[in-house]
């Protein structure tokens, strides 16, 4: 096999040979190939009475899938932080209790769980919650209030990027 296949474009054969263009494309002689659009229709927002106003596309392929990984990752970052915290805040910031690194391994168990299940529309109240979990924690050590404001300030915007993308 030597020769130039016939219907690939680029490899010698004519590119408009037995290769179609994606739905909605321009074909190779400039006309859009949806089913029954003209040249004027793509692209055109509908305005006339009983057409459905154009949705808003973030240019992703699957919008749900990217902030659900966007969700994850920010409550997996969040444990990772919590649990390296626990030393740092044990010998610089003073005296940490049983209790308090018990509440610490317990959110940082809550975002692990939480982030393997974004799937899940409750997920991001739980998520939410953990935040206010977190930033309540801040009576048992200062630097987990600390901690807490940073990661609610995350998570808002996590928040925000999900409502701008889906709507």
């Amino acid at each position: 096999m030597t020769g130039p296949v016939q219907g690939h474009p680029g490899a010698g054969g004519r590119p408009d040979e037995g290769a179609a263009a994606p739905s909605g494309a321009p074909a190779p002689g400039g006309t859009p190939s949806g089913p029954g659009q003209t040249p004027s229709e793509v692209g055109r927002t509908p305005s006339g009475p009983g057409e459905a106003p154009e949705q808003r596309r973030s240019g992703l392929r699957n919008p749900e899938k990217a902030v659900r990984g966007l969700g994850a990752g920010t409550l997996a970052l969040e444990a990772l932080v919590l649990l390296l915290a626990i030393q740092p805040i044990r010998l610089v910031g003073g005296h940490l209790n049983g209790a308090a690194i018990a509440v610490i391994v317990a959110l940082a168990v809550a975002c692990v769980v939480l982030a393997g299940r974004m799937g899940r529309p409750w997920a991001w109240y739980g998520g939410t919650a953990v935040q206010g979990l977190l930033m309540l924690s801040g009576l048992l050590h200062w630097s987990l209030l600390v901690l807490g404001v940073v990661f609610a300030l995350v998570w808002g915007y996590a928040l925000h990027v999900r409502r701008v993308i889906l709507g």
